[in-house]
């Protein structure tokens, strides 16, 4: 694995991709008019990052010079990190780590985490690239537990992916890279990124190969092949359970997966990949003892690697040329290619030595940089100095005081309108936001503020549970509509607690009717469980409410309870009034539990009661027919096991 490419430009791939878009848009200070002028600059220094980082830095310096004239910190803050990524771009590594510290500094003083999170992680992984892989360490842990601190999955998933490339980079810690990019690899899944899917697990794999643990190998290269499909990238995992096979004897599923490795990387003319198929294949060939074949594709593969000068598979295809030739008998080329094989052993040997020179030469230039800095800083000083003393010299000489006077008390009564109506913005902002929450989830909440929509998912496993109160209709007409609506309310009040206490998400009520689900939009494990322990909760809350209503002679209201685990669809409908709902036959089902309960008791499918069963103790109850299902059978819930309960069943399964 490269730990460049997979971390630190990564990181900065999110950096460029996320980091602007919560770019300030105005502050009470600002004029919205200056705001927006650097705003754009930004936008086009971002542009420019790629194809001319000269014109990038240009634009953002032009961005900074003007934010500074506003006092408009966070406008020059990410003015600052553009500079930096540009400097980048153009490998002058100093220059990039002096204006992200200076950026980190303006991020820390606004306290604004998300910005200081980025930049933790980007000086940590330039760091780690320049062979100090100890700070780049630190730096991205800071970034990691802030990022946790703050619940942001970009950026968690930016740190953890960081610090497992850091650890990768030495064998004795590729247990701690396992484990990084095992907690990564779940939050590339979230943030729906194939390439970044498929790079972990191809890597994943890679690290289990080599550990010689093919089941969790091979898995992890499928699940690579899975999210590139015949990408350039996507012939490595081909490779990798071509090696598999061939570890295990299997020659003939080795040398099919090698040859889909090759035809993916020929399509796409991905000279390394091809170099490790034809690679693939002729050690496949060495270990038939068909010496022939496999010269001849490491021939090949010599050709393409010299081309190209890849170093480290020169130095395994020569060695493996070497020992085919001297099972030939061609002793003379096998003393060449031996030869060869020492010679780019050297190579990558000094390579080494110049990766430690050159962070002792990047440590030096960093110096050099920070004693300029210094430097400009004083003369700044000292000219700032002089031109207040200039300006105190014209002021002493300056007529019109009484004008002047009248000008700011305009420009100050200006001012306050200006932080009035702000305030105001502000305040309708925050109170459209809070509603828009109460609404909808909150990331599907964030997915409409952004782009203007929400996409609809499915989902393969999720909680649905119903609720209704019996004989409602009969309740109803012997109370006041304010009494009836009161009583309701409270309830649905409680319903709102518990479910929020356990992770769950309600989806709405319809007239007495109430529902809600698990396992969404974020997906959860232990979705079954939290969704029944709620239900309980509910139908304790339920029995206690009405002890309280029979003390006080009013009628009880008996709640019938009802869950399913499976298969939805949930999404957005509705333009002027926005809903979130979920649809499926999981939905039906969960409705039928509901009606087919009885009053005080949970009663769920078989589907729920296989997930559950460890944890809560059930009774079956039967079967009832469901409309394109079948029968289905039903339990009810009876109560929690007990922990303790479960320990011993565990001890005692040990001992038997």
């Amino acid at each position: 694995m490269n730990r460049q490419t997979l971390g630190l430009i990564i990181s900065l791939m999110l950096s460029v991709i996320n980091g602007y878009s919560q770019a300030p848009v105005d502050s009470v200070s600002v004029k919205v008019v200056d705001t927006i002028f650097i705003n754009n600059l930004l936008q086009q220094s971002k542009e420019r990052l790629s194809d001319d980082p000269d014109k990038a830095i240009s634009l953002a310096i032009k961005a900074k010079e003007s934010a500074e004239k506003i006092d408009f910190l966070k406008g020059k803050g990410y003015a600052l990190k553009y500079i930096g990524l540009a400097y980048y771009t153009q490998g002058k590594f100093p220059e990039t780590l002096s204006y992200w510290n200076e950026s980190l500094q303006i991020f820390e003083k606004l306290r604004d985490d998300v910005g200081v999170a980025n930049l933790l992680n980007n000086i940590g992984g330039l760091y780690a690239d320049q062979g100090d892989q100890e700070k780049g360490l630190e730096y991205c842990l800071r970034s990691l537990k802030l990022s946790e601190k703050i619940g942001d999955t970009l950026r968690i998933f930016s740190a953890l992916n960081t610090i497992g490339s850091i650890y990768y980079d030495k064998r004795t810690t590729w247990d701690k890279a396992v484990s990084y990019l095992l907690q990564a690899l779940p939050l590339s899944e979230a943030l729906d990124d194939k390439r970044l899917i498929g790079t972990i697990s191809a890597n994943l794999g890679e690290i289990y190969l080599t550990q010689n643990d093919f089941i969790k190998s091979k898995s992890f290269y499928e699940k690579s092949i899975k999210a590139l499909g015949e990408s350039p990238d996507g012939s490595f995992a081909y490779n990798g359970i071509g090696k598999i096979y061939l570890k295990q004897g299997d020659f003939t599923q080795a040398i099919n997966y090698h040859n889909k490795a090759l035809s993916i990387a020929e399509k796409t003319n991905s000279k390394p990949h091809i170099v490790r198929a034809f690679q693939g294949v002729a050690n496949v060939y060495v270990a038939q003892s068909d010496y022939t074949n496999a010269l001849i594709y490491y021939n090949k593969a010599t050709a393409i690697a010299e081309e190209i000068k890849s170093p480290l598979d020169l130095k395994d295809i020569y060695q493996g040329m070497a020992v085919a030739y001297a099972k030939t008998a061609d002793y003379k080329k096998a003393f060449k290619y031996q030869t060869l094989y020492a010679d780019v052993k050297d190579t990558l040997y000094n390579i080494e030595t110049d990766k430690k020179l050159g962070k002792l030469q990047f440590e030096f230039d960093l110096q050099k940089k920070q004693g300029e800095i210094n430097l400009l800083t004083k003369d700044k000083a000292l000219q700032e100095a002089d031109l207040k003393r200039q300006k105190l010299v014209r002021n002493a000489f300056a007529a019109g005081l009484g004008l002047v006077f009248l000008i700011a008390l305009l420009i100050f009564r200006n001012y306050r309108e200006k932080v009035k109506t702000n305030r105001i913005l502000d305040q309708q902002k925050d109170e459209i936001e809070h509603l828009l929450l109460n609404i909808l989830p909150a990331e599907v909440a964030k997915e409409l503020q952004l782009n203007g929509q929400a996409t609809p998912r499915n989902f393969e496993s999720v909680s649905v549970m119903f609720t209704d109160f019996k004989s409602f209709t009969v309740i109803a007409d012997k109370m006041t509509p304010q009494d009836l609506v009161e009583e309701l309310n409270k309830c649905f009040i409680a319903f709102d607690h518990i479910i929020g206490k356990y992770n769950l998400e309600k989806i709405k009520t319809i007239g007495d009717a109430y529902m809600c689900a698990g396992g969404i939009p974020s997906p959860d494990n232990r979705h079954a469980y939290n969704m029944v322990r709620a239900s309980l909760e509910i139908q304790e809350y339920i029995i206690e409410n009405n002890k309280r209503k029979l003390e006080a002679g009013l009628e009880a209201w008996d709640l019938r309870l009802g869950l399913h685990v499976g298969p939805i669809v949930a999404g957005v409908v509705g333009k002027r009034k926005y809903a979130y709902d979920i649809w499926g036959s999981t939905v039906n089902i969960a409705s039928r539990m509901e009606s087919n309960g009885e009053p005080g008791r949970v009663n769920i499918s078989a589907t729920t009661y296989e997930l559950i069963k460890d944890e809560f103790e059930c009774s079956y109850r039967g079967k009832i027919y469901a409309k394109n299902v079948g029968d289905i059978d039903m339990y009810f819930v009876e109560r929690e096991i007990a922990p303790s309960s479960l320990d011993n069943q565990k001890v005692n399964a040990f001992s038997i």
